[in-house]
């Protein structure tokens, strides 16, 4: 069989990584399909025969060239010999793989730039993996910190940080509008390095089920408790499907962030009867879970709305391990509540976790930040908006309101709050008791919590507590 011609030399073609392979194939399948990276990442790990080490190693790979190809793409730019445009797409995905290893792994030179140019022979040619391998040697010709200072250097100060961090421009100039409203622009770079950083897996235990004490002693050495929020279980390492207690409805994965905000609103007291509560947009049901636990400890019922069939039935899975009689789930619009259903003025706490454009969750999908648009946000504020409005057509006077969203862009948390305060429609409630004291410094002087990621390690969960007047 006669040998394959290689830049270099005469020598075997050799079979590529399979964790580099499958951590390509991700990065595809987002590209191509529009898929999640974290919801086929499972599957496709699995048909490369990946586990333990090199599933994580090829994770990393994938997640982190797709989170920071912005970055990667201005490096690429310095050492190809023509516009990234020109390239076949899955080239270009090679050496971002590629430059992810030498940047942010470490990975020696010498092994990342043999392992990639593999890749790109057993996914395409000869000539394309030439490329990637002159290209790949210009990147290693720097270091990291020599690269880092490269990049944007004659750039605006924002500029150069979107650039320098891998975020749109756009998003980073969002994070600087909320961190200003709050009198901490100058965190901004802290805020875009936190939100590169991969997300912790936290459990939360879920109320009336199981104890946190009783979900640490399941996950054991793996685990600690959480600092921020009463449920919180961080697993340091671990398959967190395999705890007994999230096989059965126990309890089940969930951000600290996202779970203090419901914590929080469940705590507030409320005057009068407390005995019907909402969860106006409760899919996936994270929130849910925390709320239905809470509300079975209270005797109230828990209506938990979904206006979308497959995510009502990750609702439902959810909810399995609770009383039924301490929920119900509707199908359907929660704009439509006060229509659809005698529902006028009936609840004495809605939950209303809004759709919204998800900036502050960032870390957990890699490619959201390059999917998601600034035209997005017009249709979001009137979709939240109408949710709010419709909301409050259904809750009590004196009822509780808690509007929470995943964004700390400043029209989708305060701007809607101080519309609602213009029109007299209800009253900010003081929620600093339920804070912890780690956090008690992102409450704002009108007494909303906006979290972030480099305090606390959270996702920017926002969260204002309204009693209908």
């Amino acid at each position: 069989m006669p040998e394959k011609k290689y830049r270099d030399g005469y020598r075997k073609k050799r079979a590529a990584d399979p964790a580099r392979l499958a951590a390509l194939d991700i990065m595809a399948q987002v590209r191509e399909e529009g898929a999640y990276a974290n919801l086929v990442a499972s599957a496709t790990l699995s048909d490369y025969g990946l586990s333990g080490r090199d599933a994580a190693f090829s994770l990393e790979l994938a997640y982190g060239a797709l989170r920071m190809q912005g970055y990667y793409d201005v490096i690429l730019s310095n050492c190809a010999t023509m516009p990234l445009s020109d390239l076949d797409p899955l080239i270009l995905d090679v050496l971002r793989l590629g430059t992810h290893q030498l940047i942010n792994m470490r990975v020696p030179a010498h092994a990342a730039l043999a392992a990639t140019v593999d890749v790109a022979r057993q996914v395409a040619s000869d000539g394309p993996s030439r490329l990637v391998n002159a290209v790949l040697r210009r990147v290693s010709e720097k270091t990291p910190e020599e690269w880092f200072a490269l990049v944007g250097q004659d750039e605006p100060e924002l500029d150069r940080l979107a650039l320098q961090y891998s975020h749109p421009r756009w998003i980073t100039k969002a994070f600087f509008e909320a961190l200003k409203e709050q009198g901490r622009s100058e965190e901004l770079e802290a805020l875009l390095a936190a939100d590169n950083e991969a997300a912790k897996v936290v459990l939360a235990a879920r109320p009336a089920l199981i104890s946190q004490s009783e979900l640490l002693d399941e996950v054991g050495a793996r685990g600690s408790a959480g600092e921020l929020a009463d449920n919180a279980v961080v697993m340091a390492s671990g398959v967190p499907a395999k705890v007994p207690a999230v096989v059965d409805g126990l309890a089940g994965v969930q951000d600290q962030g996202s779970q203090l905000v419901t914590e929080i609103f469940a705590k507030v007291p409320l005057e009068g009867k407390d005995d019907f509560w909402l969860d106006m947009c409760a899919g996936p049901g994270g929130k849910a879970s925390l709320l239905c636990g809470y509300a079975q400890e209270s005797g109230a019922q828990l209506i938990a709305n979904e206006v979308h069939p497959h995510r009502a039935k990750l609702v439902q899975k959810s909810l399995r391990a609770f009383d039924r009689q301490s929920y119900r789930i509707r199908l359907g619009d929660g704009r439509r509540l006060p229509k659809e259903d005698d529902l006028i003025e009936a609840f004495d706490r809605i939950l209303l976790d809004a759709p919204c454009t998800g900036l502050g969750s960032l870390r957990r999908r890699p490619e959201a930040r390059w999917t998601k648009k600034p035209k997005d946000l017009k249709d979001l504020l009137v979709l939240q908006s109408e949710l709010i409005d419709a909301a409050l057509e259904v809750l009590r006077p004196g009822g509780l309101l808690g509007y929470i969203t995943c964004s700390p862009q400043v029209d989708e948390t305060t701007g809607q709050v101080n519309r609602l305060l213009a029109e007299k429609r209800v009253e900010l409630v003081d929620i600093s008791e339920f804070v912890p004291q780690p956090l008690q410094e992102l409450l704002s002087e009108q007494g909303t919590l906006q979290l972030w990621p480099h305090h606390g390690g959270t996702d920017a969960m926002f969260l204002s507590v309204l009693r209908k007047v």
